[in-house]
């Protein structure tokens, strides 16, 4: 049902693979000249989509592949612009699928990544697919396992998936009077999609009365919240684990951990995720194995027996305690900021792999991944996830060293400067023989970066380092 592959090489340092991206003799890599010699050398264009932090670490490390010819970006941003073999195509409406489906014609692109879950859920994939074109994303139909927290929750609840108990609700006062009923703590989600901060974990009654409040009656998420669902409180300790999946075989990747609050001590708000280290050392042997049996293969054996087979990236957020895990949520890509850890510590060929999982070759794929730690520092606008500045300008990205930089949400001014222009906004990714090197050599590299309007945890990995130390004692 699933391999894993282990015994990586050490990760090549990232001076030395940028001496190694693939160029044509000085030719332009989008030209047709270039085109033809790289089809006559087994290379592909590929097209990644978004223009985020993930999707600049995805464009990043698919231009360093050996089966790569050419990468290019739609929307792409400032810092995908500047990597070797990259083109930016901020012209390209995603939204349009049909304009899509010409671009890849016209530039003979032979595998599609699809980054964020919005263009999944809408169903590019479909349109992808049905022209042709070789693309590592779910379907619409199978996208429903991140676009709405209720089909998921259900899926779990039908195959045997350990998860949280849970209620539904469309009525605000049923949620109300179920919250009573229960008590606190309890999680009160946004069913629909709502960039990863439409989960309420109150600590009190009133709490999550307001989170209901917030969802349904003032619509602070849209459309996301006309449904939401109310689960049980499970406590331990969360990872996030990944796996590829075509139909019912599944590769697993690797494990990383997230911060989701907005402040040092994982207290605050819930975000998209304010930094993220690999390996999580939670994540054992034992748990990797329950994991894809109990979690990921069930999803996947679920999801084609409802007659949606699932293709693409599957992330398992995962609550363990005890030794065992149970699924907090599933999403339908790469996390973010996890992507960005997990292709630091890639050794291998991307674009092969994604390819060959998207053909239904899953036999054959191949990923490696570095013995090191990788750790990634997520730079916001403060006031995120609030109200926070766009605009602000941003200085010494070019200075930094000991670790990668990766822009997610960056633009350019008027003067071509690189200036904020999200919540998120950078994201700053160390390697290390350990998470407390990596740790270091991230922070390092944060403070050669001016910009006043910065905010970040000062604690990305504490619960590794405090484990690593405990471990020594």
């Amino acid at each position: 049902r699933y391999a894993t592959h282990h015994a990586p090489p050490p990760i090549c340092a990232w001076a030395e693979q940028q001496e190694q991206q693939q160029t044509c003799a000085g030719t332009p890599m989008h030209t047709p000249q270039c085109a033809d010699n790289a089809r006559a050398q087994g290379k592909l264009n590929v097209l990644v989509v978004g223009g985020g932090g993930r999707e600049h670490s995805l464009v990043w490390r698919l231009s360093q592949a050996d089966s790569t010819s050419h990468v290019f970006v739609a929307p792409g941003n400032p810092g995908t612009e500047v990597e070797q073999n990259v083109t930016n195509v901020a012209e390209l409406s995603v939204n349009r699928h049909s304009e899509v489906v010409t671009f890849c014609r016209e530039k003979d692109i032979g595998l599609v990544v699809i980054g964020p879950e919005a263009p999944l859920v809408a169903g590019l994939a479909d349109d992808l697919r049905a022209a042709g074109v070789p693309t590592w994303g779910p379907s619409a139909k199978a996208a429903q396992l991140e676009g709405s927290k209720v089909f998921m929750k259900d899926i779990c609840k039908k195959y045997n998936i350990p998860t949280a108990g849970y209620e539904k609700f469309t009525d605000p006062a049923r949620a109300k009077g179920y919250i009573k009923d229960l008590g606190a703590p309890i999680v009160v989600k946004a069913s629909g999609l709502a960039a990863g901060k439409g989960v309420v974990v109150a600590q009190s009654v009133d709490e999550a009365l307001q989170a209901v409040d917030d969802m349904m009656v003032r619509k602070i998420f849209g459309a996301a919240g006309d449904e939401i669902v109310i689960e049980e409180f499970l406590d331990g300790e969360e990872a996030s684990f990944f796996a590829l999946v075509n139909g019912e075989e599944c590769v697993p990747l690797i494990s990383a951990q997230d911060h989701k609050a907005v402040f040092d001590g994982d207290i605050g708000p819930m975000t998209g995720g304010m930094g993220t280290y690999s390996p999580a050392p939670v994540v054992t042997d034992e748990i990797v194995k329950q994991a894809m049996d109990e979690l990921v293969y069930r999803t996947a054996q679920g999801m084609a027996a409802e007659g949606m087979p699932y293709v693409g990236t599957l992330f398992a957020g995962l609550m363990i305690k005890n030794g065992k895990a149970k699924l907090l949520e599933h999403n339908v890509r790469f996390g973010d900021p996890e992507c960005q850890t997990l292709m630091a510590r890639l050794d291998g060929d991307l674009t092969d792999a994604l390819l060959k999982a998207a053909t239904g070759q899953m036999k054959h794929v191949e990923l490696n991944w570095s013995p090191q730690a990788s750790l990634t520092v997520v730079l916001a606008a403060k006031g995120y996830p609030g109200e926070y500045p766009k605009g602000s300008v941003i200085r010494g990205l070019e200075d930094v060293t000991g670790a990668k930089v990766f822009h997610a949400g960056t633009a350019r001014n008027a003067k071509g400067e690189v200036v904020s222009a999200g919540g998120r906004v950078l994201n700053v990714t160390a390697l290390g023989k350990d998470v407390a090197e990596a740790q270091a050599k991230a922070y390092k590299a944060v403070k050669q970066i001016q910009w006043e309007d910065a905010y970040y945890r000062t604690d990305i990995g504490w619960r590794a380092i405090a484990r690593q130390a405990a471990d020594r004692r």
